[in-house]
């Protein structure tokens, strides 16, 4: 007896270049820096992590620098009640994790609704559980860090939709966003998580006007 087997398309992807994976791994670790405060098993990751190589442009290597020496000497406890003192949602944060507050953003025709679209657009829908509005740099992060490295059944973005998406949503509001945060009172751990976070964004707004 013959039988006709179907089979469905399989989509292969090429691994990712060293550089683009680097970014997808910053992002990554500034989502969850934001989203929550770094476990004991993060920090001794970040304490034991090398140093850039030589050719690393300067501003993020002494900023990531930074983050690893104080990394080695920060424990989970202190780290979380300083990201409750900054972040902390019962009344008026010291630090506000959402960019439309950033940018002027008026109730009406606030930048969440075209976020959403653009979301949606990319096939980057958020989950059904999620809780927080879709402008917090935690989950903007979190999508720039699937658009430079892809996700479960999908490959990177294309540099234009990178950019488009970086522009339009991330580089408004993410430099005012870690001078606030590194300027805050209660800021002294996060102080160094700023610095990484201004040096990067800079340096892929720089490198964005190049490609």
């Amino acid at each position: 007896m013959n039988a006709r087997a179907e089979t469905a398309p399989v989509a292969l992807h090429r691994p990712l270049a060293a550089e683009e994976a680097a970014r997808a791994s910053f992002y990554a670790l500034l989502a969850r820096m934001i989203h929550m405060p770094p476990d004991n098993a993060l920090l001794h990751s970040l304490a034991h992590s090398p140093a850039m190589a030589p050719d690393a442009d300067a501003a993020l290597a002494r900023a990531w620098e930074g983050l690893v020496a104080a990394s080695s000497v920060m424990d989970a406890d202190a780290a979380a009640e300083e990201h409750e003192a900054l972040f902390a949602t019962i009344g008026k944060a010291a630090v506000s994790r959402y960019a439309g507050s950033y940018v002027g953003a008026a109730a009406v025709g606030h930048p969440r609704v075209r976020l959403r679209a653009d979301l949606a657009a990319l096939g980057l829908a958020p989950r059904a559980d999620a809780t927080e509005p879709e402008d917090q740099f935690g989950g903007l992060f979190e999508a720039m860090r699937v658009l430079v490295a892809g996700g479960a059944g999908r490959g990177p973005a294309t540099i234009d939709e990178q950019r488009r998406f970086f522009e339009d949503h991330v580089a408004v509001a993410a430099a005012k966003f870690f001078a606030a945060l590194g300027s805050a009172g209660a800021s002294n751990y996060y102080r160094k998580v700023a610095a990484l976070g201004a040096a990067f964004i800079a340096l892929e707004a720089q490198s964005f006007s190049l490609d």
